[in-house]
């Protein structure tokens, strides 16, 4: 996996590869393609629910307010979506007490949603601090750096209403956070990559591949919604389509090596078949839907007349 090496927060982080063993590097490819598997598998109806254009630049903006690694504020994403489907489906899934009013069946339903409303700021917020802590690259942020943060951008929060969040966070998603999240997958993946093919560029390719995986992230909904309509062909995908096509807006794997092919094709263009064939070798994902996917995130960054779409096709 590619390393990081000590730096302050300000400055530019600088990453090694080549260093893993084969053995190391089989065990983490396994590992994630298990995750990847276990992950689309178990799918809820509201999987990708939270992962809302303006929650991630927000988070993405945060995270780089306070000088945390890239790697905290994805994996912030994964723990704010996994809590929120589980929290919001306990809470609609709990008898309404008695006394609600009888002939007013949504009433219950806004007043939890009007209560989560009030919290939902901090929730985000111990999301990010969660996953400071969790990160081995960047400084964790303490209580005190969390207060100060939160009043200068107008919240009024207590150490206390601070450590309960976190707790109900945790306790929400039973202590489990080690979700690998979409960068992990693009560090491990140029990893392998440079592994078998020693005469690729990783070291210059990640840097590009931060560009586009946050490109991507932030354009998900209508980068996704142009490879629904190219898969189908359809230019009005049913609901049953829609809802089958899930699976792939939430699998890991694809967006991996998705992000490393768009970055191979805008620096050097002359590997970037080699560099197909070899993704599609170490994740078994075929060469025509890491292509599609190239295409379809190229037409969204580029004019969709331009000769780089024109070679793709």
């Amino acid at each position: 996996m590619a390393k990081r090496l000590f730096c302050s927060p300000s400055q530019s982080i600088s990453f090694k590869f080549r260093e893993a063993s084969f053995d190391l590097l089989a065990d983490f490819l396994i590992n994630l393609n298990k995750s990847n598997k276990d992950n689309l598998n178990n799918l809820s109806k509201c999987s990708g629910s939270f992962k809302d254009k303006r929650l991630i630049e927000y988070i993405f903006l945060m995270t780089e307010e306070l000088t945390l690694d890239p790697l905290a504020g994805y994996h912030a994403i994964e723990l704010l979506q996994r809590f929120m489907v589980k929290h919001l489906t306990d809470l609609l899934t709990t008898p309404t007490p008695q006394g609600a009013a009888a002939d007013q069946p949504r009433s219950y339903e806004d007043a939890i949603f009007d209560k989560i409303k009030e919290k939902f700021p901090l929730i985000i917020f111990s999301c990010v601090q969660l996953a400071s802590k969790l990160s081995l690259h960047s400084h964790i942020i303490d209580n005190n750096t969390a207060v100060q943060f939160l009043h200068s951008v107008g919240h009024s929060v207590s150490k206390q209403a601070l450590l309960e969040t976190e707790l109900m966070i945790l306790k929400g998603l039973e202590f489990r956070l080690n979700a690998p999240n979409p960068l992990t997958y693009v560090e491990i993946l140029l990893e392998v990559l440079g592994h078998n093919e020693p005469s690729i560029p990783v070291e210059h390719l990640y840097g590009l591949c931060c560009y586009v995986l946050q490109f991507v992230s932030l354009q998900k909904t209508a980068i996704y919604g142009t490879l629904l309509k190219t898969t189908t062909r359809c230019v009005s995908p049913s609901r049953e389509q829609r809802e089958k096509f899930v699976t792939v807006t939430e699998d890991c794997m694809l967006l991996g090596v998705g992000v490393i092919s768009v970055a191979t094709f805008i620096l050097y263009a002359r590997k970037w078949e080699q560099v197909l064939g070899e993704l599609s070798h170490i994740t078994g994902i075929s060469r025509k839907s890491i292509s599609d996917f190239t295409h379809v995130t190229l037409m969204h960054i580029v004019r969709p007349s331009s000769p780089v779409i024109a070679f793709l096709k």
